[in-house]
């Protein structure tokens, strides 16, 4: 019996998932949606880990991810190395939890309510149209390149305040931090939480229309506000989270042109976009898999005790196509509503800048659509092999306008 395949394992009816064999990676919905299917409990393999936990329904992801037993903490993440200076931004509301995370959860969450990501499409329109603008002349151009990747860095500098003199360099670092390795990534971090330090300083002697300026003159009925500290974190935090539009738009484009019905019924009605939106998340959302949580003690999970300190994670493409929640869930229709997917996760960690993504990615494909009706791709879109993220390593089409 291959190792790789989804097997009983001596400890019970648990599935296993080896992160290495190029099947699974070759279909990773696939090998999750099955695992689900016999377990709601799985057990994922993967160099250089021990046992790693993967919930895979849709009723015990959303609990496990609200339970306040199962806390993020700094191992739930791969900290890049930063100069001793900068150590002071590295701990992110990410990694809080209890009290630390709902103070700054409360003080940071007025910023990105829906009311004010649709008050924002505006800007994000001005910043799509010169995008599609500036795309290359040719048979065929690479989408991700040059639209899908520039794009949130680019909202994250007009939603910031960053300069327009220094946003080719703040490019730059998107690029960097979307490849997510390397000497490129390495520097990028730092330089982005010095470029947050100084809009923070500008923000709070030249106030302006932006997100910092409003945080800086934002206090709580008891005093409480964000210290500059806090801000920086928050800024270089956003330009992380703030790449999953990238892969969330490219992910679209490929799931629409699989799907012609679909794609035509969008065309014709624009006005179906907000469900669209959703329906892409629950089917092609770029995580795969949600940060580990570490239980604090024995928890229980779909009739598995987790032992305290292993490492537990949602296997959202699993959870997504639930047939236990969703009819007919590896049917992709844009009509679909309602659509309780995970694709921002769930509970306290819900991702603050959903809003702004939800919009972000709205305006994208509209634009995109709109101006290009003939648009068709132009060969093979490769996926990575990443287990954890759903992600294209490029996007080429033709335009044809």
């Amino acid at each position: 019996m291959r190792s790789s395949e989804i097997t009983e394992q001596a400890m019970g009816d648990i599935p296993e998932i080896d992160l290495t064999d190029p099947a699974v990676l070759g279909d990773l919905p696939a090998a999750y949606a099955r695992a689900r299917e016999q377990s709601p409990v799985a057990r994922l393999v993967a160099p250089g880990f021990g046992p790693f936990w993967a919930v895979t329904r849709h009723e015990e992801a959303r609990a496990t991810l609200a339970d306040p037993r199962l806390e993020i903490n700094e191992s739930s993440f791969m900290r890049p190395d930063v100069p001793e200076h900068c150590l002071r931004y590295m701990r992110t509301m990410s990694e809080m939890n209890g009290t630390e995370h709902a103070r700054l959860r409360r003080l940071v969450a007025p910023a990105f309510t829906p009311r004010r990501a649709a008050a924002f499409a505006p800007r994000i329109e001005a910043i799509v149209d010169r995008l599609l603008d500036e795309l290359p002349d040719g048979d065929s151009v690479d989408l991700l390149a040059h639209f899908a990747r520039p794009l949130p860095m680019e909202v994250i500098c007009e939603l910031v305040g960053i300069p327009a003199e220094d946003r080719p360099r703040w490019r730059e670092y998107g690029a960097a931090v979307a490849a997510g390795h390397g000497d490129g990534f390495r520097d990028a971090i730092p330089a982005i939480m010095e470029g947050a330090r100084a809009a923070v300083e500008k923000a709070r002697s030249e106030p302006g229309d932006d997100l910092i300026s409003g945080l800086l003159g934002l206090m709580e009925e008891d005093g409480d506000r964000l210290s500059d500290d806090e801000l920086v974190t928050l800024v270089w935090h956003l330009v992380l989270a703030g790449q999953t539009p990238t892969n969330l738009i490219a992910n679209a484009v490929v799931t629409l042109f699989a799907h012609p019905g679909q794609l035509a019924a969008l065309r014709a009605d624009p006005g179906l976009m907000p469900r669209a939106v959703e329906e892409l998340l629950r089917w092609c959302a770029p995580a795969l898999l949600t940060v580990p949580r570490f239980p604090r003690e024995d928890v229980e999970i779909g009739g598995v005790t987790i032992p305290p300190g292993q490492p537990v994670t949602v296997t959202t493409a699993g959870a997504n196509r639930d047939p236990r929640v969703f009819a007919d869930p590896d049917t992709f229709d844009i009509t679909r509503e309602p659509a309780p997917h995970l694709g921002f996760g769930h509970g306290p960690h819900f991702c603050v800048g959903a809003s702004l993504a939800r919009v972000e990615t709205g305006v994208a494909l509209g634009a995109l659509l709109g101006r290009f009706p003939g648009l068709a791709p132009a060969g093979e879109t490769p996926y990575l092999p990443d287990p954890g993220t759903l992600r294209v390593a490029s996007l080429p089409v033709t335009l044809r306008s």
